[in-house]
């Protein structure tokens, strides 16, 4: 069984960091330079940098940071935001990133995934599935182009191509629990993950400790990716990592 892991999620919009509610309302919540000093102080698994603005004029500063990140952290991270080709994907991968996340181009150009697993390795590619529940029709679908553009497509199906299209693991994102704090979607991460060959990330909701737990011991799912959590509250990955690892959750040895 793989050891479970807390991924700190960095949002980036014009080389600061901000976070939201429900991909909408963005304050700025700091330095990202700063923060992966701090995260690495506090032992996280993981980082994952998306920059959500995503276009020409913010490629090099995201690629600063990045190479910036690269000398001070210790632990590996995912780079997503606007990563629309081959070209797009070597370049952040030389920089230093680990892996890269890639969303709303993993829908529309099928073939990005499965060409980038054969040239740089499956475990490099993380695709990204940002959905929300549709009170006309009852279902959730997904949504892409950071929320703004609605589906007819499932989750689950959707998750379960991109494993078959070769992504090393899938993230998903319930936008109706972004920023909220209040537990993440226990139901759709246990759904998928019970599917999936490779390791999933659930995204969106965690409020407290509680929450990851919740997630790790009611799911199969790998990996708890936070934001708000530690942001917003007096919480770091040292202790959630302590506190899940004292009611019975095998954690990844790092110190």
């Amino acid at each position: 069984m793989l050891k479970k892991r807390i991924i700190p999620v960095l949002l980036l919009k014009n080389g600061r960091m901000v976070k939201g509610k429900n991909f909408q309302n963005f304050i700025d919540t700091g330095n990202p330079n700063t923060a992966v000093k701090i995260y690495t102080s506090q032992y996280a698994d993981e980082l994952m940098f998306i920059d959500i603005t995503a276009n020409s004029e913010t490629r090099k500063t995201l690629i600063e940071i990045i190479s910036n990140a690269a000398k001070d952290a210790l632990m590996p991270f995912t780079v997503g935001g606007g990563i629309k080709s081959e070209e797009d994907v070597r370049q952040i991968l030389a920089n230093g990133a680990d892996k890269v996340l890639i969303t709303t181009e993993a829908l529309y150009n099928n073939s990005l995934i499965t060409e980038s697993a054969k040239k740089f390795g499956s475990q490099a590619i993380v695709t990204g599935i940002d959905y929300k529940f549709d009170q006309e029709e009852k279902k959730f679908f997904v949504w892409t182009h950071s929320g703004k553009k609605k589906t007819n497509l499932s989750p689950l199906k959707l998750a379960k191509v991109y494993q078959d299209l070769g992504a090393g693991e899938v993230m998903i994102n319930n936008i109706d629990r972004d920023g909220l704090m209040r537990g993440y979607d226990l139901e759709i991460s246990q759904q998928i993950s019970s599917i999936l060959k490779v390791p999933m990330i659930t995204c969106g909701g965690a409020g407290n400790f509680q929450h990851i737990l919740n997630l790790f011991s009611k799911t199969e799912v790998s990996a708890a990716a936070c934001s708000s959590i530690f942001h917003f509250g007096d919480n770091c990955p040292m202790q959630a990592r302590t506190y899940l690892r004292n009611h019975g959750i095998e954690m990844r040895n790092i110190k």
